[in-house]
């Protein structure tokens, strides 16, 4: 199976732990970010130079942003993983539209149309994966992310409906959902949210990016194709 991996939402905090996973262990990368560009240059540092195919930034709202990054995806596509995103904290009536636009075409529609591009092209190669980092919150909901989780929802939906469709197709579409993980998105916590929380997860500790990652190098393995339509939780038996 191919090597060229696309990771939408490189920069993040998984998906810059994906990238450096990937990167030394022999994947090829096509790196998207938007504003973040450190984080890529970190993980240039700390993967082999050959294996840094491009670095495109796009701000995936955009409609003319987003067509030019499809202009710039001059490489085969082999495999997509949506690592990209972020959360809103706050009680559903004082979400404002605006917020609510941003995490739909975010989370929902920015990948639907990166897929509707790329699929051609993988389906004709009768190959490839397509992996979302989704959330514990798309399946069980969370009270004052409730956006968050109904764009997270959305995404699950979108695997489970995409897998039935190309899977005739040999191409495997999966997410995974992260529960409580050490990134910035929850760098909002007090030290007593955390505490909290930890308390009520079996195995008694926040969760690492790289757990994740692990996950995902898991599910690019041709002998992982069997794998179709699932949601799989990384979370220490939290929900």
């Amino acid at each position: 199976m191919g090597k060229n991996v696309l990771i939408v939402g490189a920069s993040g905090g998984i998906g810059s732990e994906i990238a450096k996973l990937l990167g030394n262990a022999g994947y090829q990368l096509i790196l998207h970010f938007n504003e973040n560009k450190d984080s890529i240059e970190r993980i240039t540092e700390e993967v082999p130079n050959e294996s840094i195919l491009l670095k495109v930034k796009a701000n995936l709202q955009n409609t003319a942003q987003l067509q030019s990054f499809f202009n710039q995806l001059v490489f085969p596509i082999d495999h997509i993983i949506f690592a990209q995103g972020k959360a809103y904290y706050g009680l559903f009536q004082d979400t404002s539209e605006q917020v609510m636009d941003t995490l739909l075409n975010l989370h929902v529609k920015a990948p639907w149309l990166i897929c509707k591009e790329l699929l051609p092209s993988m389906i004709k190669q009768q190959k490839g994966n397509i992996i979302f980092i989704s959330s514990i919150w798309g399946e069980v909901g969370a009270s004052n992310e409730v956006i968050y989780s109904s764009v997270k929802g959305a995404q699950n939906s979108f695997v489970k409906a995409l897998a039935k469709e190309v899977g005739p197709s040999s191409i495997s579409v999966n997410g995974i959902s992260p529960g409580f993980i050490q990134t910035k998105m929850n760098e909002h916590l007090s030290a007593e949210d955390v505490e909290s929380i930890v308390s009520e997860i079996p195995l008694q500790r926040i969760g690492m990016a790289s757990e994740v990652a692990h996950a995902v190098q898991f599910l690019l393995d041709e002998h992982s194709n069997y794998i179709q339509g699932q949601i799989i939780k990384i979370d220490g038996g939290w929900q």
